[in-house]
């Protein structure tokens, strides 16, 4: 994905967001920038910013909300162009299976729900929200990814939803994640054969919901997808 395409990206999910105002708000936050940051860019009043965010006022014009987006991503560069890194790199990984960022709060009860997923750890912590979900090949990002890659692959928002495909027993995961000091809000295992004791021991310690779902991938993502445009 190159700076256009994420232009695009983030110009639609707006335009198309039944709440506009608050997914400006996602993204602004997503790429650190201040209401003042984007409104001194665009040459505009913060209170104009705050009150589309805040859907005081009515929802912009497409034209208005390029312009918003194009500004995010003009200040990201001049700081080094952290965010366009971030996903041009992520787009080009065959690790990642999916990855998607939701408009609005998910719970993980929800996520549980729509898998028809089992329960392994931690249930007293599917009532947090997440805000997104990456799907990786673990084989694959065993193999290739480097410390920063799993960092990048918590995209917008910490707090999200991995989902781990061709998972044996499950242990290998849950090492990595108790290693590292960035936490998902939950960890999915895709058609486990089995989910492993230390895998559970783990994800208690570290205090994250571990479930297990038997679906397809395409029926997972699909799901996932779907959730966001529940009623």
């Amino acid at each position: 994905m190159n700076e256009e395409e994420l232009a695009r990206k983030i110009a639609g999910e707006i335009i198309m967001s039944k709440d506009p105002g608050r997914t400006m708000r996602k993204w602004r936050e997503a790429f650190n920038i201040t209401i003042s940051e984007v409104a001194s860019r665009m040459g505009i009043s913060p209170s104009v910013i705050s009150d589309y965010e805040s859907g005081k006022t009515k929802s912009p014009g497409a034209q208005f909300i390029r312009r918003y987006v194009s500004a995010l991503i003009a200040i990201d560069k001049e700081r080094g162009g952290e965010k366009l890194r971030v996903y041009t790199i992520l787009e080009q990984n065959d690790a990642i299976i999916d990855m998607y960022d939701y408009n609005i709060p998910i719970k993980a009860k929800e996520v549980v729900d729509v898998l028809e997923a089992t329960v392994h750890a931690y249930e007293e912590g599917l009532d947090r929200t997440i805000f997104g979900y990456t799907f990786l090949d673990s084989i694959k990002a065993i193999l290739s990814f480097t410390a920063l890659d799993y960092l990048r692959v918590y995209g917008l928002s910490t707090d999200r939803a991995l989902i781990f495909s061709g998972v044996k027993y499950g242990r290998s995961p849950m090492i990595a994640i108790r290693a590292h000091p960035i936490k998902p809000a939950m960890v999915i295992y895709h058609q486990p054969e089995k989910v492993d004791e230390l895998a559970v021991m783990l994800a208690y310690k570290e205090k994250i919901p571990l479930v297990a779902t038997y679906l397809s991938a395409k029926e997972v993502i699909s799901r996932l997808r779907r959730l966001e445009k529940k009623d």
